[in-house]
């Protein structure tokens, strides 16, 4: 495989920097045991904000093998914008990876395709790496919606962006509907829209784009199926939720090419 899978754990709303300490070291750990292999798949640890200067201090003093990132960004530089934090700031830490476009965002804080579209560029701007969340509700899936719906935000979310920084990007598709809820999409579904995206990416950004872009599957990811899904052509990775607060489980996920 050309795409070297990214696996990345989204811790959400959880753990102080304390415990993030801990978790990450442990994550390591993990993976050492299992004699993880950066060729075969990129692990990454989406954290809180409070949590990004514990955690890449630990990742860089003891040179822990795996990339980290925020869960969210402003689309301002600075300002009077109280509560926000910018990409610069953000790119001073190192981050590697920040969230756009979450289902919570999107669902809880109104966010649109337009301002996710804004973010997704200030991450670019600032050299680090955008993973762009899409996806559909349970009720959009049962009209049979759902393609439409997906590519009408991927088409929007990537608006205005070039086809080299497109193909840099990662884009992740979550059934809102699979997510915390135990449900899964089965591996067909999964490879249904993520080869959707990927077809829309060759059609406005060129094979090149669409060859080198990766595209995640976000929705109640465990080591159980996770080796049926990253079987499907067109996925390229996982947005883990709540399996990557178990550090153990979290690294089987990650290491599932040994499977």
């Amino acid at each position: 495989m050309s795409r070297i899978p990214l696996i990345a754990g989204n811790w959400k709303m959880n753990k102080d920097h304390v415990e993030a300490a801990g978790l990450v070291t442990k994550l390591w750990w993990s993976l050492i045991d299992g004699h993880y292999e950066a060729e075969q798949s990129e692990a990454a640890v989406i954290v809180p904000f409070t949590d990004l200067h514990t955690v890449a201090t630990i990742i860089e003093g003891d040179k822990i093998g795996i990339g980290f990132g925020a869960q969210d960004v402003s689309e301002h530089d600075s300002g009077a914008y109280t509560g926000e934090v910018s990409a610069p700031m953000l790119a001073k830490l190192k981050c590697n990876y920040v969230v756009v476009g979450h289902s919570e965002r999107r669902e809880y804080h109104g966010e649109t395709d337009a301002l996710i579209n804004a973010k997704a560029k200030k991450v670019i701007e600032y050299g680090m790496t955008p993973i762009i969340c899409v996806g559909e509700v349970l009720e959009i899936r049962k009209e049979g919606r759902h393609l439409s719906h997906v590519l009408t935000q991927t088409k929007g979310v990537l608006d205005g962006l070039t086809p080299e920084q497109v193909g840099a990007l990662v884009i992740a598709y979550e059934p809102v509907w699979a997510i915390g809820t135990g449900e899964v999409a089965t591996p067909a579904d999964a490879q249904e829209v993520c080869g959707a995206i990927r077809g829309y990416v060759r059609d406005t950004f060129g094979p090149a784009a669409a060859d080198s872009v990766r595209i995640q599957y976000g929705g109640s990811v465990k080591a159980s199926n996770v080796v049926e899904i990253m079987a499907e052509p067109d996925v390229d990775g996982a947005l883990v939720g709540g399996a990557s607060l178990d550090p153990a489980e979290f690294a089987k996920i990650v290491l599932f090419y040994k499977g």
